[in-house]
């Protein structure tokens, strides 16, 4: 089992949480993990970006050669697309569709999408509107989360006890919420795969 995924989005939008949930998970799950260092972080708002490798074998290297990322899990529509090229034949695009707006030259969104959905595989949702109904807008990183949970090699009872290990000291109520929006992001992954 070998899982590699590109993590991506915008400064502020949640990456460090993705990563750590799915990284406690895949440890939990007895095996190996390597993460390389989130680029952009240093500025809100700027573009953020990290390899993220499991395997069930030792993991020598932490970045993912072209061609072969099995995920690009994405919390904005036009920084998923800037990770294509790493993208395998038979990869997994899952992306917000709100966009984060910071440049005055920001592509139509009606272009972003159709670019994302001549990915074979792609999961396109929108996250800040689910997010909202399970509670808060905050956790649409989670959403997005939930909607890759099926393609990550990882048992969803092991990304749920992540979240409450790690939203622990924030309390009940946040880790509700949080296990809301994984499982709304699942159900919006499934039902539009069913369409």
């Amino acid at each position: 089992m070998k899982t590699d995924i590109i993590l991506s989005g915008v400064g502020g939008q949640g990456i460090l949480s993705i990563a750590a949930v799915i990284g406690m998970a895949a440890i939990d799950s007895d095996l190996y993990v390597k993460q390389a260092e989130v680029h952009g972080m240093s500025q809100r708002g700027g573009a953020v970006q990290s390899h993220l490798r499991i395997s069930d074998q030792p993991v020598y290297s932490d970045l993912i050669p072209a061609g072969s990322c099995d995920m690009i899990l994405s919390v904005e529509p036009m920084e998923s697309l800037r990770y294509v090229p790493f993208l395998a034949r038979d990869g997994w695009l899952v992306t917000n569709s709100k966009p984060f707006i910071n440049i005055d030259n920001y592509p139509d969104e009606k272009y972003l999408f159709d670019e994302i959905r001549k990915i074979g595989n792609n999961v396109l949702i929108d996250a800040d509107h689910i997010a909202s109904e399970a509670g808060s807008k905050k956790v649409s990183n989670i959403v997005v989360l939930g909607a890759a949970s099926s393609f990550l090699g990882l048992r969803y009872e092991a990304l749920e006890a992540s979240i409450k290990a790690i939203f622990a000291r924030k309390g009940e109520d946040i880790i509700r919420l949080n296990l809301n929006a994984l499982k709304a992001g699942q159900e919006a992954a499934a039902a539009q795969r069913l369409v």
